[in-house]
């Protein structure tokens, strides 16, 4: 079950420059959510939850609290970031390939 509420309207009106497609493998697809290249979404957790990164980079923006100043963050295949419930952040694929991330409750 899903633990966050995108925020994004629909990007579809948007022209966004052809790419060569990237294979993802099954076994990365499976249970996981993919950004494409050039989309940006906004995340808010319902619960704490957990977002991991299986394929490509993503940057993230978190909303800035009056305990944590806002700062950029980039992730890699294999890390993680934990997002406390509430807590929003703003993601999208880090260069041209698109991501694969999964997003679970802590």
């Amino acid at each position: 079950m899903s633990t966050a509420i995108c925020t994004t309207e629909s990007l579809a009106s948007l022209s966004i420059p052809a790419r060569t497609a990237v294979a993802v493998p099954p076994a990365v697809r499976r249970g996981a959510w993919q950004i494409a290249p050039g989309e940006a979404m906004s995340l808010k957790a319902r619960a704490a939850s957990v977002l991991r990164v299986k394929q490509g980079r993503v940057w993230i923006t978190p909303d800035a609290t009056l305990a944590h100043p806002s700062e950029d963050l980039v992730l890699a295949p294999g890390e993680s970031m934990a997002v406390a419930a509430g807590q929003r952040i703003v993601m999208e694929a880090w260069d041209g390939y698109g991501a694969t991330y999964t997003w679970d409750q802590a």
